[in-house]
């Protein structure tokens, strides 16, 4: 690789090559039924999996997926529709009607199979009877910058919804459901992705409440009662609609760093795996990593240069300034400033479906100069971090790393890289 900006790149590059659809779901399809296959699905990478189900299924099929904005796909026989995220419209939640309508009076002879990644939480938005689509857009902005993890968002989103929870697998009963799912959340946890509609959920009205309470989250009187009364409860893992069901993992957060690792290990650095599940305010985590790679860099400890240490999962932003928030670039610019300038050490953070936070950014690259280059343009970095204006300042650097959309996503993608000195 010509710089270590190329080759920070090129492992982002290979960590969502890793996760494409196209290769991804057809090992996964499931034996030709004696009924009919419905394919529905919702997800940033649904499309690209409703193309992939077609272009490898021998028989006939049809079905209705919902994507983002943008990131719809051609297809002959399943349609394609596209919804708002990560605030829900209108058209999310005329498309989860219409797919709850589509598996409504299956037979035991006919298979759903259900194509499910990150995103679906708002995309499929059904609000259940008595609260109102713009409550759930409140709640949702309201969970967005409150600092709740994506279990804790999901949980909270699960108890609001007439599809989500277990919901869409028990309207399918008694038909086969198969779930092929594109992981974007801390742990795999099949519940988180897409906010489980097609998975028993453990977890209760009881819980949501206590995080809605913990985050200080104001709620509209009609989603109190929901709650309160336990009528959002959401369909356990023991009910027996949900005895023929089963999901597959397809492509994960771990397979993506693994991917990235074999770059790595292509152009002569050694990589280290920290975690693919890393959780905590993103600025937070940013210290601690800057502190192990200036270990790293000086003491060759505990790995020794060149090396890239590698890292998933999902981190959060507690916005409290103006800026437009972004997980990846506040955790690079709280990474940038407890680096202060340390040579050798260059980074890349960024999310592997093209959006990091509500901006068409995926993330932006980081270099030893990056805050001495911001000073001379008058930016002071710190002030930037304090008012969670990360995008704005890898933009007025020319350091964002925009992807456009990917057709995937297994979430964030971290790689801090010590190169040798010399």
């Amino acid at each position: 690789m010509s710089t270590p900006q190329a080759l920070l790149k090129a492992m982002f590059s290979a960590a969502i090559e890793a996760a494409q659809p196209s290769h991804c779901v057809p090992p996964h399809l499931p034996p030709v039924p004696k009924g009919r296959l419905i394919v529905i699905g919702a997800g940033k990478a649904s499309a690209a999996m409703a193309q992939a189900v077609e272009q490898h299924w021998p028989g006939p099929l049809s079905g209705l997926v919902v994507t983002r904005y943008g990131y719809a796909v051609p297809c002959q026989r399943i349609e394609i529709a596209e919804a708002a995220h990560p605030v829900p419209d209108a058209a999310g939640m005329d498309a989860a009607r219409r797919i709850l309508a589509l598996v409504s009076n299956l037979s035991p002879d006919d298979t759903v199979l259900c194509l499910i990644s990150g995103g679906g939480s708002s995309l499929l938005a059904l609000p259940l009877d008595g609260v109102t689509l713009e409550d759930k857009q409140a709640l949702n902005r309201a969970l967005l910058v409150s600092g709740a993890n994506i279990g804790e968002m999901n949980c909270v989103r699960r108890h609001l919804s007439a599809i989500k929870g277990g919901r869409l697998a028990a309207a399918c009963y008694p038909a086969k459901v198969v779930t092929l799912a594109i992981s974007d959340v801390p742990g795999d946890k099949l519940g988180d992705i897409a906010s489980g509609p097609t998975v028993g959920d453990a977890t209760t009205c009881a819980d949501a409440l206590a995080i809605v309470r913990r985050y200080g989250i104001v709620l509209p009187d009609s989603i109190r009662a929901v709650l309160e009364s336990g009528r959002g409860e959401s369909v356990k893992p023991e009910d027996p609609r949900l005895a023929n069901t089963h999901t597959t993992l397809i492509a994960t957060p771990q397979m993506a760093l693994e991917a990235a690792a074999g770059v790595a290990r292509a152009a002569g650095v050694t990589p280290y795996i920290l975690g693919d599940s890393l959780e905590g305010e993103a600025r937070e985590v940013g210290k601690v990593m800057a502190g192990m790679a200036q270990q790293a860099a000086r003491r060759g400890q505990p790995f020794a240069a060149p090396c890239v240490l590698l890292s998933g999962g999902e981190t959060t932003v507690t916005v409290r300034g103006t800026g437009r928030g972004g997980r990846n670039v506040e955790f690079l610019l709280a990474l940038g400033i407890a680096l202060d300038g340390e040579a050798n050490v260059f980074a890349l953070a960024g999310d592997t479906d093209g959006v990091d936070g509500q901006e068409d950014i995926a993330g932006a690259v980081l270099a030893p100069d990056t805050l001495q280059r911001a000073w001379s343009l008058g930016i002071k970095p710190r002030d930037s971090l304090d008012d969670n204006d990360g995008h704005g300042f890898f933009q007025a650097l020319g350091d964002a790393v925009i992807t456009g959309p990917t057709l995937t996503n297994v979430n964030d993608f971290r790689a801090v890289l010590v190169t040798a000195s010399h």
